[in-house]
């Protein structure tokens, strides 16, 4: 079976099982994800906000537009990638999302990840890094790849492997301090060597 249709099992599978009904609800759009089924990047935020809401995709507001111009520094277009959220619905008026709907999604999350199987997840922001690695702080380790190992849900067998975090400030947070855009764009220019040497250690 392809890629693609696991992932839109997946997607139906929220759906059907009703996750954070309460969000969906005040929600326009599932945003499940989009990108290349076969990435070796796969970046992940928190939630959508409006614009991903009204559209349905991933980063397509002012933050994606940056996010698009770091991808383009570093050679990479968009459709070689893949863009997702923990946390598929927007949450009202853009607040925070809140642990219990982190909770929930997470499986959904996982088994997309597994679908796709990517070399490096790249996290945008702390909701989305504490959801691999719970107990560091994003100030101190941006941009500081660290292996983790991540239980396998189904296509494994149960078995354990392992994957390159890469944790990255979130670009909306960039977009308005200074200072933390230009560590942003340094630390995602590290991305293709950090590709590199993991294809080469493999």
């Amino acid at each position: 079976m392809n890629k693609q249709k696991l992932l839109d099992d997946i997607e139906q599978s929220i759906k059907q099982n009703k996750v954070c009904n309460k969000l969906a609800k005040t929600a326009n759009n599932l945003v499940f994800g989009d990108g290349n089924p076969d990435a070796e990047i796969v970046f992940v935020g928190e939630a959508p906000g409006k614009n991903e809401d009204l559209q349905g995709k991933p980063f397509v507001g002012v933050a994606g537009k940056f996010l698009d111009e770091m991808l383009s520094s570093i050679n990479m277009k968009r459709e070689k990638v893949y863009i997702t959220n923990i946390v598929k619905y927007r949450p009202p008026n853009n607040r925070d999302p809140l642990p219990e709907e982190k909770k929930e999604f997470l499986p959904y999350l996982r088994s997309q990840i597994e679908v796709i199987n990517p070399k490096i997840i790249a996290t945008l922001g702390r909701h989305s890094m504490n959801c691999f690695l719970p107990d560091l702080q994003i100030g101190q380790i941006h941009g500081q790849p660290k292996r983790i190992k991540i239980s396998s849900i189904a296509t494994t067998e149960g078995k354990d492997y392992s994957v390159i975090i890469m944790p990255l400030f979130h670009p909306a947070a960039a977009l308005y301090n200074g200072s933390m855009r230009q560590t942003l764009i340094e630390d995602f220019a590290l991305l293709p060597n950090v590709l590199k040497k993991i294809t080469k250690d493999n």
